[in-house]
């Protein structure tokens, strides 16, 4: 294999040149554009703008985006600059020329026109300057609490378009489709027909649907009374991606009609609606591959289509394919008949009423491996080459399916069951019903190079996607806005079937790591409720796609259920589902489920409006006085500067405290309800420590006087294991949180982790790495190395002797091999003890044998990442990357080449990732993301999305959390005010629509975070280290 060239490769020009200056390419908006010329997408080209200072006002095209808003305004006026340029080349022909001369004096006539032309001229400009700015915006201007006036769109022939909405009107509901496709692979092309049987629930002349980047061809329309098609006219506009078929009659209520549309369409080449791929089989032949991914607005680039999770129909779908390719959708699979040209035609059987984000198929050359369980036939599909690597998702998804259906108490309403490992997938899995898709790494699992972390991961991953099946798929959010009520029941239902039927495997470090990094991200004012009622535009359902949504919901979940306990918990989940199934709901209808098994003595809809209708979560700052604990309540809100919180906010929720104290065990822990802000709760007796909130179970930080915050240091010190391994972690948490915020002094949160030289368990450990290694980063990236080498030392010093127990092996139970992992990565990554030695040698034993020999799993990727130091081990990675067929080894290979401390391997890999060549652009979030952990990589990662905006934007949308992760993983580390004002700067310059989005917001609210952190406790650093 030819190995890239690096040293020719040209870095971005910030890495090279002063970093206050960029060239920033054009952003175009692609949620909002439309197709210009929907079959060539491909074809639409960039250019860029010249470069600029970073500073606001120095920008060359400042005036770029005025000019912009005024020509607009014109043109609503009916006054275009074209026009008024013409004008003024007209009016000066009025203009008598004398033969003396080429001036001479104007007519009378003359006069009075150009007098009347300046006087419009003047008044039009007076207009145009005193109107608000904002009406020349899409958004146009509007007052609080007033309805705004909507301004009646006009579709692409012209013709006014009859409906303005984001949304779509009630008017016509769908009841089935019956899609017909055939897509071509090669030129990566589909046509397709979609007929739509239809309901009046009004009276309406106008169907008003989805449908974007499609060339439509004919469109018919019939109603059951008359049996006669008729051909009618659609009206599209792009903007909101909907169309309008005006009737031929006026539809009237409960009257049924049939709709059919012709049309053609790309294969998208984006990772969103109907995509293509291609890929090499092990000859080495290019192979295509196409797959749906439709949540949560792609459907309607597929079909025409009502594409609101409400809508709700059934689907009947047929796919037109070349032979040697297998074609799957959500249903099984009724007949499949040549057609010509040595085509097949394969036709699903009638689905169940489901919303239109839940259809799904699939064609491309697979093999698959089944099994049948109580009359559904669960099968795992992959490419050929890879069919070896699916016997454990058969075997976890058959447990997981029987699972699911005793504790649901409903049984899986289809006959089939298929989860597909996609080749390039940008989720992670995705839970359309029947056909379940998933990336290859999060389904294939190879026995002798994947680890128990892998195993996990397959598990899990399929966990969360078949509890979709009841949770989103048979009963639906009703609007985005609830989107936790799917994301958060499939996040709590991952972990509580692991706990249940997977023992060996369940790892609540795992949830508690991920809980307590979206506390921190909840902990934001650029945070939301996880029940919004704001969501409207595609950029905010697309972001509601979150840590939020998923562990924040999740996490309620678990608190409910502990207060209330298991078994009312599981009745009230059944009764809901039994309630709503094939339906849609909203929070309150959970809730109501929930106050019907309790009987209303508990308010359920009450206690748990005062966590989703809110932002945040409490801080509980407790003081004991004897017998008495007095409790008190405030949101817990990182950034404590003036100004940043709003002024006269208040929060209140009513928190299910739970508490132990010395001398008692976890089975007799204490639980109360706190509904007011303090309250006090009496103890039955004095003791020496009280720790609120019991295993973590609660969706809340606490404070404690500093009695008591001595108490549990000492308690610690002497005999850690009195307080349960989670309750140490959440210590742990807690108080670096606190010290953050200058609630507790810095020098304390290190004197809690002085225990940690007695600590065997995985969660605390990983807790406390966390939170030293974001120190040691801002540290790093600042310049303080000396510093940073001197908290690693102290770090080391306490974990110096579970570090030299370890042995290089897979030997052990799940937990102590993850330990093993964390430990030995953390040694290696620092250069601390002899761990380098071990590493390098296993290194260079694996690859004199050409990459033959097994290494532990374990530590495969800690021996990866030190062999990538070098630059002979690096490329003898890549050359293995480029060949290996195990997506869990090249997994730890790719992280290893992503630690490089070269910046023209860590260019290269971006780079590559970016255009998809010899590694999947899937990839290119989690090697951002890598590589903006260590210096130098930060900056070059933060400069590498700089300069590629526009194409990553067109890859991943706007909105999504791919884009998120890679702003996050770029940005995270900055922590000087030249870097704030840098990307703050950057994001200005952008469209008002990525200016706006939350997670820019939390990108420069983290920064800021930094640079308060470090102001705060630098100095304390230095005298305590």
């Amino acid at each position: 294999m030819e190995v890239p060239e690096l040293d020719r490769l040209q870095l971005p020009r910030n890495m090279i040149e002063n970093s206050m200056f960029e060239e920033e390419p054009d952003v175009v908006d692609l949620a909002k554009e439309p197709c210009l010329h929907p079959l060539e997408p491909d074809e639409v080209e960039y250019e860029p703008r010249g470069s600029r200072l970073l500073v606001r006002g120095l920008g060359e095209h400042e005036m770029d985006e005025d000019e912009e808003d005024y020509e607009s305004s014109a043109k609503l006026l009916g006054m275009s600059f074209m026009n008024r340029s013409s004008g003024l080349r007209n009016s000066v022909a009025g203009y008598r020329q004398s033969p003396d001369g080429p001036c001479s004096v104007p007519s009378a006539r003359t006069i009075g026109v150009c007098a009347l032309v300046i006087l419009v001229a003047v008044s039009v400009i007076m207009v145009i300057y005193l109107l608000p700015r904002c009406t020349f915006t899409k958004e146009g201007c509007h007052k609080k609490n007033q309805s705004m006036g909507l301004i009646q769109p006009v579709a692409t022939n012209g013709k006014l378009f009859p409906w303005a909405q984001d949304r779509l009107p009630t008017a016509i509901m769908p009841l089935r489709y019956e899609l017909t496709l055939h897509p071509n692979l090669t030129s990566m092309t589909f046509t397709g027909s979609v007929t739509i049987s239809l309901q009046a629930l009004q009276a309406t002349w106008n169907i008003i649907l989805h449908s974007k980047c499609h060339n439509i061809s004919r469109a018919t329309f019939m109603s059951a009374a008359s049996s006669q098609e008729k051909q009618v006219e659609v009206l599209e506009y792009p903007f909101h991606e909907q169309i309008a078929i005006v009737a031929p009659e006026t539809l009237l209520e409960g009257q049924n009609y049939t709709l059919k549309i012709e049309y053609s369409a790309n294969i998208s080449s984006s990772y969103s609606g109907f995509y293509g791929i291609s890929y090499t089989d092990e000859s080495k032949e290019k192979k295509y591959f196409a797959a749906t991914q439709f949540e949560p607005l792609a459907a309607r680039s597929a079909f025409p289509c009502f594409d609101e999770p409400a809508f709700k129909a059934t689907f009947i779908i047929r796919i037109i394919r070349e032979e040697q390719y297998t074609a799957l959708s959500n249903m099984p699979k009724t007949s499949s008949v040549p057609v010509e040209d040595g085509l097949v035609q394969d036709e699903f059987s009638e689905s169940v009423k489901m919303s239109t984000y839940l259809v799904a198929f699939i064609v491309g050359e697979m093999k698959n491996l089944s099994q049948d369980v109580n009359g559904t036939l669960v099968s795992i599909y992959t490419v050929p080459q890879k069919i070896g690597q699916v016997h454990h998702a058969l075997e976890t998804t058959v447990k997981l399916l029987e699972f699911y259906q005793n504790y649901f108490e409903i049984q899986y309403p289809l006959k089939k069951l298929d989860l597909v490992a996609i080749p390039d997938f940008e989720a992670g899995a995705m839970e359309n019903w029947g056909l379940l898709n998933f990336r290859e790494e999060a389904l294939l699992y190879d026995n002798v190079t994947s680890s128990v972390v892998d195993r996990k991961l397959v598990t899990k991953v399929i966990a969360h996607e078949l509890a979709h099946q009841w949770f989103g798929n048979l009963v639906t959010m009703q609007w985005w806005n609830d989107l936790w009520l799917n994301e958060g029941f499939a996040t709590f239902m991952e972990y509580f079937s692991l706990e249940k039927i997977f023992e060996e495997l369940y790892s609540y470090e795992d949830f508690l790591a991920a809980l307590l990094k979206t506390m921190k991200k909840d902990s934001l004012n650029s945070s939301h409720p996880i029940s919004l009622s704001s969501v409207q535009s595609s950029e905010q359902i697309e972001e509601m796609f979150n840590s939020l949504s998923y562990f924040k919901g999740a996490s309620l979940l678990l608190m409910l259920k502990t207060y209330l306990g298991e078994d009312v918990f599981q009745r009230a989940v059944v009764l809901y589902l039994r309630k709503h199934s094939y339906g849609s709901t909203q929070s309150d209808d959970l809730w109501d489920s929930f106050n019907e098994v309790t009987n209303k003595t508990l308010d359920v809809k009450k206690m748990m409006k005062t966590w989703t209708l809110q932002k945040g979560f409490p801080l509980v700052t407790v003081h004991r006085n004897r017998k008495e604990l007095v409790v008190q309540q405030e949101r817990f809100f990182l950034n404590m500067k003036p100004g940043v919180q709003p002024s006269g906010e208040s929060y209140l929720w009513h928190i299910p405290l739970t508490f132990v104290t010395e001398g008692r065990n976890y089975s007799s822990y204490q639980s109360v309800l706190l509904e007011t802000q303090s309250d006090i709760i009496n103890l039955t007796e004095e003791v020496q420590w009280i720790k609120v909130n019991t295993n973590m179970t609660g969706y809340y930080i606490v404070h404690y006087g500093d009695d008591d915050w001595e108490a549990l240091i000492k308690q610690l010190k002497i005999n850690p294991y009195v307080l349960s391994d989670k309750d140490r972690a959440n210590l742990i948490n807690n108080i670096f949180q606190l010290a953050g915020l200058g609630k507790v002094p810095l020098q304390r949160a290190f004197d809690l982790i002085d225990y940690l030289r007695n600590e065997n368990c995985t969660a605390p450990i990983t807790e406390a790495l966390f939170q030293t290694d974001l120190i040691h980063n801002l540290l790093e990236n600042l310049g303080y190395t000396d510093l940073a080498s001197r908290l690693v030392t102290r770090v080391f010093k306490l974990l110096q002797s579970q570090i030299q127990q370890q042995m290089w092996t897979d030997e052990g139970t799940p937990s102590s091999r993850e330990l093993r992992s964390v430990l030995l990565e953390f040694a290696c990554t620092y250069n601390v003890g002899n761990c380098n030695a071990t590493a390098v040698k296993l290194f260079d034993d694996w690859m004199a044998s050409n990459g033959t020999l097994s290494l532990p799993t374990e530590v495969m990727a800690t021996v990866f990442k030190v062999g990538a130091k070098t630059e002979k081990g690096w490329l003898f990675l890549l050359s293995k990357y480029m060949s290996l067929g195990s997506e869990a080894e090249k997994n730890k290979i790719l992280e290893a080449l992503a630690s490089s401390e070269d910046v023209w391997k860590l260019y290269w890999l971006m780079k590559t990732s970016l255009s998809g060549d010899n590694i999947r652009t899937q990839k290119l979030s989690f090697i951002i993301t890598k590589v903006g952990q260590r210096f130098p990589g930060h900056l070059l990662a933060w400069d590498f999305v700089k300069e590629n905006w526009n194409k990553l934007v067109q890859k991943f949308r706007l909105g999504s959390y791919t884009m998120h992760s890679i702003v996050a993983g770029s940005t995270h580390l900055f922590s000087t005010k030249a870097h704030l004002s840098e990307v703050q700067a950057f994001f200005e310059n952008q469209s008002e629509a990525t200016s706006q989005l939350r997670y820019v917001q939390e990108a420069l609210e983290v920064i800021q975070l930094n640079i308060q952190w470090m102001e705060k406790n630098l100095k304390t650093l230095t005298w305590w280290l």
